[in-house]
This record gives structure tokens, sequence and C-alpha cells, in this order.
């Protein structure tokens, strides 16, 4: 089966994995906010990593069977923006963060973050939700 036969899947997969890191830090920075110490443990760090990596592997692949271009495709260029921004956030939500108050408001925002980046990959458009509101 070639790459090209097999997109059904790689999108369910990389739909899936988005759920599940999405859901995973979700868990992982309310748990950190909670002071819940297994929230940081190596098993869990260990998933998160594996899932995004192979979200990442799954979003590529995607990209070059699509032939996708961040410059020319602005709701993708616009996505891997709101990547860098999620994964800063979500550094300092769950461990870079000097205070609980800084840690929660980043846990927060790269919620935020994560949901408009879902929005904006659903509507192929860089405005997201708020595409609908443009006209």
């Amino acid at each position: 089966m070639s790459l090209a036969a097999a997109y059904a899947e790689i999108k369910l997969a990389h739909v899936a994995l988005v759920a599940a890191s999405g859901g995973l830090f979700a868990v992982r920075g309310a748990a950190v906010l909670a002071g819940q110490r297994w929230a940081m443990a190596r098993p869990l760090r260990v998933a998160s990593y594996l899932i995004d990596t192979l979200l990442l592997t799954a979003g590529a692949t995607l990209w070059t069977l699509l032939a996708l271009q961040p410059l020319r495709d602005g709701w993708l260029g616009t996505k891997l923006a709101l990547l860098v921004v999620y994964v800063v956030l979500g550094s300092l939500a769950l461990k870079r963060g000097r205070t609980p108050a800084a840690r929660a408001a980043a846990y927060v925002a790269a919620l935020a973050v994560f949901l408009f980046m879902v929005s904006v990959a659903r509507a192929h458009d860089a405005r997201g939700l708020f595409a609908a509101w443009a006209g």
C-alpha cells in the first residue's frame, strides 16, 4: 500500500494523536496546578514525547502527501506558528513558569492556543473559528 492509499488512515491517526496530545497536556497541566507530583513523572513525560513525535510524523506525512506549503497555504503556516506558541506556553505551564500564577496563566493560554489551532486545521483557514464571522 502506498502512502497516498493510506491517506485516510494517516489522517485518522493524526486526529487521534491531536486528541491524545491535547488531552494528556490538559490533565497533566491541571494536575501540576493542583500540586500533584505524578503529573511530571517520567512515564507520563515519555508518553507525551512519544505521542507528540508520532503526531508530528503523521502531520509531516500529510503535509507531503498533500503537497502543502506553509507560505502558500496560509492556514498551515498559521497552524505551525501556533504550534510553536503552544509548545512554549505548555513548557511554562508544566515547569518553567516561575510562580503558580504564571503557570496557571500559561496553562489557560496554551489550552486556548491549542483549541484555536484545531479550529484553524478544521477550517483550513488561518482565521479558524473566526472565519465564519468574517463572511
